[in-house]
């Protein structure tokens, strides 16, 4: 239609649209977020069961039948090769080998008697806090674009994460530090890198920020030590002046405006960051709960302690990321899953639980959600013959969530009696998003940004709350 007639019959569209207030009801979309406080609390769309949320995101994917997912049928049919109706398994080019039972023992838990492996003897004091999700399912077997599908909802880079569109709709309780924080583990970044907390077509404010948990949290955050603080702050005085009289004469400059509240939180939180971090402010014992100073506890420790103390002081959104680099660095443990998750489970069970008992101790239990996973699963079979290692999953695998409104210790869906696939009450990762977003009093369908002509949402056009998980 715009371009019959030359062009003119578009003149007239355009006309009768702005005449009907449609370029207006557009527009409105984008004032949703105040220019001036973008990080500025903002009502939910109803009352929340969590305040915020900490995401232990497991990189390179745990194995579901080897962790949460108890399948006694692998020990029946232990070197039997998966039945011939599952003949659309993507191998990635890994050859298919023989069905295999546990690397450890399973064991029941508190009184729910969840089961939970050996790899997690700490975590399975804490099962009647636990909602296990064994039936999720995701859209890639590919660790790159499944992490950023676990984080953006989509397998292509370019979209906000979770953790924007969670601070986009509720803001930040404290001003002083970033709404979105994310602590990765020290032998590197998962390997589709800032994609993953990035705020995608959102202004950058909600970016998740990257903090290290021992000196300064943010590289390059303080200033020449020959410039005071003072001049400092007339500098920015100066620059939100002039950048003020640019946005007055060029309304609707949203990075701009990004931009200048990004200074203003980089002042702030020369002050208030650093002392977020410094865990030498906390008690021995509790140190010592986390394993801090213990090996191999130390650093996934330190990152759990303090995550809980951001989302002390009104953090909205934190994120852990446990292994680093790629291959056996991570979770992927194609080469021996009792030699890679016996590594990173010992790194993580210990601050996991200590984390859980931590925050029901200082009443921040029912206001933080806690999730972990990791961007898909493993298979119920080893990698070849007489090989240890299990390939990628994505067709079912298991997460689980405590704290935050969500009931404990249950379990919910089903995969096979393999652990092979999803097969009872599936749990799409959009599922997952939307869930967590109704947690923090959001609903994924109405919490929507406006970008190239359409209402964006976290979770498309697909997603359900898995209802029956909340309190």
């Amino acid at each position: 239609m715009w371009e019959m007639g030359a062009g003119f019959a578009g003149v007239a569209l355009a006309s009768l649209l702005t005449r009907d207030g449609f370029f207006q009801s557009i527009s409105r979309a984008g004032e949703l977020v105040p220019l001036q406080s973008p990080l500025a609390p903002k009502a939910p769309h109803f009352a929340p069961k969590a305040k915020s949320c900490i995401f232990l995101m497991m990189n390179g994917a745990p194995s579901q039948v080897d962790t949460f997912d108890y399948k006694p049928a692998l020990e029946k049919y232990a070197g039997q090769q998966l039945p011939p109706d599952k003949d659309y398994i993507n191998s990635g080019g890994r050859k298919v080998g023989y069905l295999t039972p546990a690397w450890r023992k399973f064991h029941p838990g508190g009184e729910s008697g969840l089961m939970i492996s050996d790899y997690f003897p700490h975590v399975r004091k804490h099962a009647d806090k636990l909602a296990v999700i064994n039936s999720c399912h995701t859209d890639s077997h590919a660790h790159g674009s499944a992490l950023v599908a676990m984080n953006t909802g989509k397998t292509f880079i370019g979209r906000p994460s979770l953790g924007s569109w969670s601070v986009y709709g509720l803001g930040t309780e404290n001003q002083s530090l970033p709404g979105y924080v994310v602590i990765l583990d020290k032998r590197g970044g998962p390997i589709s890198g800032q994609p993953n907390w990035s705020s995608g077509f959102m202004p950058s404010t909600y970016s998740g920020t990257l903090f290290r948990p021992a000196g300064d949290p943010i590289l390059d955050l303080r200033g020449p030590e020959q410039i005071s603080r003072q001049t400092q702050r007339e500098q920015l005085d100066l620059l939100a002046q002039l950048n003020q009289r640019h946005l007055d004469a060029r309304p609707g400059g949203i990075e701009l405006a990004s931009r200048t509240q990004s200074y203003e939180l980089a002042f702030r939180m020369q002050a208030e960051a650093p002392e977020a971090v410094d865990i030498a402010r906390e008690t021995q014992q509790t140190r010592s709960m986390y394993g801090i100073g213990q090996q191999p506890t130390d650093e996934f420790g330190r990152n759990c302690l303090v995550a809980r103390r951001l989302v002390e002081r009104g953090v909205r959104f934190v994120q852990l990321y446990s292994g680093g680099g790629h291959l056996e660095e991570t979770w992927d443990a194609h080469e021996s899953i009792e030699k890679n998750h016996g590594r990173h489970g010992a790194e993580v069970d210990k601050p996991i639980s200590a984390l859980l008992t931590d925050l029901e101790q200082r009443g921040l239990l029912d206001s933080t959600l806690v999730v972990w996973g990791g961007e898909f699963g493993r298979m119920p079979f080893s990698e070849g013959q007489n090989a240890p290692g299990r390939n990628h999953n994505p067709y079912g695998f298991s997460m689980w969530l405590a704290g935050g409104g969500v009931k404990g210790g249950i379990r919910y869906g089903e995969t096979d009696e393999f652990g092979f696939e999803a097969v009872v009450d599936k749990v799409h990762l959009h599922d997952i998003h939307a869930t967590i977003l109704h947690l923090m009093g959001l609903d994924h369908e109405t919490l929507t940004y406006f970008h190239q002509g359409r209402e964006e949402s976290l979770t498309d056009v697909g997603g359900r709350v898995v209802y029956d998980i909340v309190a």
